[in-house]
């Protein structure tokens, strides 16, 4: 009876039946606006505590799914959330045959829904989204892991991915020169021409034999670089994505210090990354681990650190509030009927 009373009592006014959502304001952020309310700096720091919250499991990222369209594309779900954030949801399309039709080969949307409520509160387009924050992951692998004293980088790519790894390269060492290396010389030429010290190289062996940090942001289905070409204590990056191989040489991951994301990225593609498929994950060491522990980095001025990228919900979670969390302060974005 006591237990029926609280029921009938309670605040509850009206039944679920009774109960519609209605009509309710969101936020809306088109790929320009999100572009002018995330702050590259804050990207790179907010990813460095989000590997942390990662690291001590107190981020939600769970496997991505996929859809293919047989000749056409494929689409991802990816899904992350942390206390004290905006739950995100954000849906990639990667169809390559958008470059002919003057659409970018990946396409974006993201939701955010209010963690209290789960209740939608921001729809923004993930465009920009997803090539920066896989950019700022790479470039954050460098500033936790190439040596302090790096002078020379080299981006091999011409593409979304090398124009965002040339926007934040400065903001992590005080390099002299960022190479540009491209089968589309032209195209190295024009995203060269974008920043004071960067240059274009037809001679990608050469670039990559100078170089202090290698960044590797190309969609090449083969390995794009020879090992013997680093020198010792050079960082490089991998962020291509192209099952079943990729543009990572698989021995690089294997006879090197390797570092990841999360160990998700030995799972099977489109989970992980496929070039490490034959690669032993308890070599690995996690980014959040050496942002918890520096010695879990780099060791030594002459060993040789490879970090290889997926890409995971993680990252747009923190990318899409941080743009969030302005676009409120600053009054930006528009307002939808929901």
């Amino acid at each position: 009876m006591e237990r029926r009373e609280i029921y009938m009592t309670g605040t509850a006014s009206r039944a679920a039946f009774e109960i519609v959502k209605g009509v309710r304001e969101i936020l809306t952020l088109t790929e320009a606006e999100v572009e002018e309310n995330l702050d590259p700096q804050e990207l790179l720091d907010g990813l460095e505590d989000g590997f942390r919250g990662l690291e001590l499991g107190e981020v939600q990222s769970p496997f991505r799914p996929e859809l293919t369209v047989p000749g056409k594309g494929f689409s991802l779900a990816m899904s992350a959330w942390q206390p004290g954030w905006q739950m995100c949801v954000k849906v990639v399309n990667v169809f390559d045959g958008n470059l002919d039709l003057g659409l970018p080969n990946h396409l974006a949307v993201i939701n955010l829904f209010d963690p209290e409520t789960g209740a939608t509160t921001c729809v923004m387009d993930g465009t920009y989204i997803t090539g920066i924050r896989t950019a700022a992951s790479a470039v954050l692998s460098a500033r936790l892991l190439a040596r302090r004293d790096a002078r020379v980088a080299t981006i091999v790519g011409a593409g979304v991915q090398a124009r965002e790894h040339l926007r934040l390269l400065s903001l992590i060492r005080e390099f002299d020169r960022i190479n540009v290396c491209s089968l589309h010389v032209d195209e190295a030429q024009r995203l060269a021409a974008r920043d004071d010290i960067a240059h274009a190289s037809a001679d990608l062996e050469a670039a990559v034999r100078e170089s202090d940090v290698v960044c590797l942001a190309t969609h090449a289905a083969t390995p794009v670089i020879d090992p013997d070409w680093l020198k010792p204590g050079a960082h490089v990056s991998s962020v291509g994505y192209f099952p079943p191989e990729g543009e990572l040489p698989r021995e690089l991951a294997q006879r090197h210090r390797l570092f990841v994301e999360s160990l998700d990225a030995f799972e099977p593609a489109p989970i992980g990354c496929s070039e490490l498929s034959t690669t032993d994950p308890g070599n690995a060491t996690t980014l959040g681990a050496v942002v918890l522990d520096p010695r879990a980095g780099r060791r030594d001025d002459r060993e040789i650190t490879v970090y290889k990228a997926m890409g995971i919900g993680m990252e747009d979670m923190v990318a899409a509030n941080l743009v969030y969390r302005r676009a409120l302060r600053d009054g930006a974005g528009g307002v939808m009927a929901w």
